[in-house]
């Protein structure tokens, strides 16, 4: 018998509490998104093709969609704050399958970013170290020195990496502010065109071109839901995230299209499309070289580097965080779920992802991987589609949760926020996947597009088959799917030897030696037997099997 009040064993230390506000939390999911590196390698590609003003257009609409989802997603966050992000909040809304399928989503998602991530960072370094040291550096060089940084930023109290990581954001936000202010200032032609904020002529409104566009503005905002994973770590629990996510969005929404609308002032609405193509990712240096002195130059190709060190940190974080909410609930190995007793921070889950990332680029190290931009594209768009259909999941399971078990939210809030929310949500991932071969740059039949489709695939079947294994094997444990590792009152079944499960004949000793009150106080229902007519045995009801429980109805306050 295992009680709230009387655990088995000690409770083990949680993570720090009260260190984080929204600002800090907004940060780390502005980071996760790294708007310089889609500003510097997607946005010139989109140009390129010749969508002009449709570019911040797109952004505008991907960013109302989701700040409708931000909505229903702070509601669920307020509900149960926690580590574990979207994960609880699919276990709530579509069980607990669905739950580890999230928890897979996300870990793959987020993994095949990084390793993009890391795969451009020594591109990104090349041109600064023969500007200032004459030397070239192989991408693996640059990618263990940011691996260096992000293992050991990683183990600091969360305050401290938040101050790090925050400095690194701030400086991105601001350079990009700056370049887009100078572009402005001094458009081309000396004024602003009518045609670089004005779609001119029906032709331009493409419907596959207008499709792809809003596939890839979804996809430059993967990242601003890890807000979430900070709950259980901030000032306010139940609100502070949920702003920060939405707070998120406005800021990258705001980066991305007003840089985009400032390189086409910059370069000419006519012009814009021949010198995209013409650049490619240069397209923001030379734009900038032509007005701006060398040195601001300079420092906008570093802070391209240090927003990619940023969002492979805040990645990390985000990443840890899923493992530790895994490693609580011991849905994977207890020692995840650790904490340093010293500062609070996941310890154990940070030197696991740490290893993990490790051991990745050192095994493309010595199968000789060539860490090109296309490479880096494919694992960020792959990692990117992943994480939209978790979106999907979560908007979903908030549509069935906060109407299956309203409290007090409005009819925004529970249900029509929801709603448009997971159809705008399913057109975009339809869009994405129809798209993919145009995401990946890879001819219609490419096997790289299969890949894609393949390790989605896999994420279901992993989902499916852990949460198989879990319910056949540890029955209790999967009965605590998305609790955060809350107590759960389990009643064993009482052996009937008389055959009669209402019969008094059978005194309760396997409740009694646990310690526990006598079986006669039915734990499923929180209430005792009725008491016995005159002249009949006492009864109690027939005993379930741990785990063919769902725990909410055990515990209203634990799970809503």
């Amino acid at each position: 018998m295992v009680t709230a009040d009387e655990p088995a064993h000690p409770a083990p230390a949680g993570l720090a509490h009260g260190r984080l506000g929204a600002g800090s939390a907004a940060l780390f999911g502005v980071a996760a998104a790294a708007p310089i590196a889609t500003v510097v390698t997607v946005i010139p590609q989109a140009l390129a093709a010749g969508a002009g003003p449709l570019v911040a257009l797109s952004v505008v609409a991907v960013a109302v969609f989701l700040f409708i989802f931000g909505t229903s997603y702070a509601a669920m966050i307020r509900r149960r704050p926690s580590a574990g992000a979207t994960y609880p909040q699919v276990a709530r809304g579509l069980g607990r399958p669905a739950a580890l399928t999230a928890g897979w989503l996300a870990l793959t998602g987020y993994h095949a970013i990084q390793f993009g991530l890391y795969a451009v960072l020594g591109q990104a370094a090349a041109p600064l170290l023969d500007n200032w040291f004459g030397v070239s550096a192989p991408w693996w060089a640059v990618a263990a020195g940011c691996w260096a940084v992000v293992a050991f930023c990683g183990t600091l109290r969360i305050e401290f990496a938040a101050g790090v990581l925050g400095l690194l954001a701030v400086a991105e936000v601001a350079v990009l502010i700056g370049l887009a202010g100078a572009f402005v200032l001094r458009p081309a032609g000396g004024r602003i065109e009518a045609g670089t904020y004005l779609v001119t002529g029906p032709a331009r409104w493409d419907r596959p071109l207008l499709g792809l566009l809003l596939a890839v503005a979804v996809l430059a905002f993967a990242g601003f839901e890890t807000t979430a994973g900070y709950a259980e770590e901030s000032r306010d629990p139940g609100r502070t995230t949920g702003r920060a996510a939405r707070a998120a969005v406005l800021l990258i929404a705001l980066l991305l299209a007003g840089v985009s609308w400032s390189l086409i002032v910059a370069a000419g609405p006519r012009e814009v499309a021949g010198r995209a193509a013409a650049h490619g990712p240069e397209l923001l240096f030379v734009l900038a070289d032509e007005r701006m002195v060398g040195w601001a130059v300079t420092l906008a190709r570093l802070t391209l580097l240090t927003g990619l060190l940023a969002a492979v940190l805040a990645l990390h974080q985000a990443i840890v965080r899923y493992l530790f909410a895994f490693g609580r609930e011991r849905v994977l190995p207890g020692v995840l779920g650790r904490v340093s007793r010293r500062t609070g921070a996941p310890r154990a889950a940070s030197l696991t992802q740490s290893l993990i990332a490790g051991a990745a680029l050192t095994g493309a190290y010595l199968a000789g991987a060539d860490a090109s931009a296309r490479t880096a594209r494919w694992l960020v768009v792959g990692g990117g589609l992943a994480i939209l259909v978790l979106l999907l999941l979560t908007a979903l399971a908030a549509l069935l949760h906060l109407n299956r078990v309203p409290e007090g939210e409005g009819v925004w809030t529970r249900f029509a926020a929801p709603l448009l929310s997971t159809v705008a949500l399913g057109v975009l991932c339809w869009l994405a996947g129809r798209h993919l071969a145009v995401l990946l740059v890879v001819p219609a039949g490419s096997p790289w597009v299969t890949v894609v489709f393949g390790g989605l695939a896999a994420c279901l079947v992993a989902g499916l088959a852990h949460a198989l294994v879990l319910r056949t094997a540890r029955p209790v444990l999967y009965a605590g799917i998305g609790l955060g590792g809350a107590a759960l009152v389990v009643t064993p079944k009482v052996a009937h030897p008389s055959g009669n499960p209402w019969s008094w004949d059978t005194p309760p000793a396997s409740s009694s030696a646990a310690g526990g009150p006598p079986a006669s106080s039915s734990a499923a229902g929180g209430a005792a037997a009725d008491p016995p007519a005159a002249g009949e045995s006492p009864k109690i009801p027939e005993q379930r099997t741990p785990g063919a429980h769902r725990p909410e109805r055990i515990h209203g306050e634990v799970n809503g």
